[in-house]
């Protein structure tokens, strides 16, 4: 048997170990005999800490007069305002909505019987990068709640507390990139001297989505996890000597 002969027998040998599940571990793809190449994927994975948080700070009121509901809920905004600089927090990390109050019976198809003429609300925003001590004040509202202050509005309640984002995404992307390529040569060089052969120059390369979680199991992020885990999965393909 020449030289050739041997060549392809090892392929062959290989390729029905591939089939048998041994290169499904390994992070093979495909063997294609045709052209004598391989593809292969590379997974890379980090678990990084969020670097910014904005947290709403919602409040409500109801009632029979609109001066009245106007006044306690500018009251409850100096309230919170207090509360989040009292926390360390300053001006430049706070952000003040205006206050809206709404009259019921001014609506479309509005009922007559409604238990208060007047509905408002207020939010306070919190941006800073400093998420541990966001994380901490979203955890110590109870003193707001004790003064009456009503958290909690329609659309974004405090409840529903922090979102954390990763906006030093940029910084943490090339490495989990490099850290996948150099993964997918490592079982592509394997799977090559599994079969006798040698590997081949890069033929063609899918670097694939760099996907976020949050740490706390859920399969996307919500913006409510402060740890982010990141997981990316790199196609490429190798020709085969």
């Amino acid at each position: 048997m020449n030289h050739i002969a041997r060549f392809l027998t090892a392929l062959l040998v290989a390729a029905g170990i591939a089939i048998a599940g041994f290169a499904v571990s390994q992070g093979l793809e495909r063997f294609r005999m045709a052209d004598r190449s391989v593809t292969v994927k590379g997974l890379a994975e980090k678990d990084v800490e969020s670097d910014f948080a904005i947290w709403t700070l919602s409040f409500r009121r109801a009632g029979a007069e609109f001066s009245g509901v106007q006044q306690a809920l500018a009251a409850d905004r100096e309230k919170v305002l207090a509360f989040l600089k009292a926390r360390g927090f300053t001006d430049e990390e706070l952000e003040t909505r205006p206050l809206q109050v709404q009259d019921l019976l001014a609506r479309e198809y509005a009922q007559g019987n409604v238990p208060f003429r007047f509905n408002g609300t207020g939010q306070v925003l919190v941006k800073s990068a400093r998420v541990a001590e966001v994380e901490k004040a979203a955890l110590a509202v109870d003193p707001l709640i004790q003064e009456g202050v009503q958290l909690g509005g329609e659309n974004n309640g405090a409840r529903s507390g922090p979102r954390f984002q990763l906006r030093g995404f940029n910084d943490v992307k090339a490495p989990l990139l490099a850290e996948a390529t150099r993964n997918a040569r490592e079982q592509a060089q394997k799977f090559a001297a599994e079969a006798g052969a040698q590997l081949g120059p890069l033929k063609n390369a899918n670097q694939g989505v760099i996907r976020i979680t949050g740490d706390d199991g859920n399969d996307y992020d919500d913006g409510s996890s402060r740890g982010k885990r990141l997981r990316v999965v790199s196609t490429f393909e190798y020709e085969l000597r």
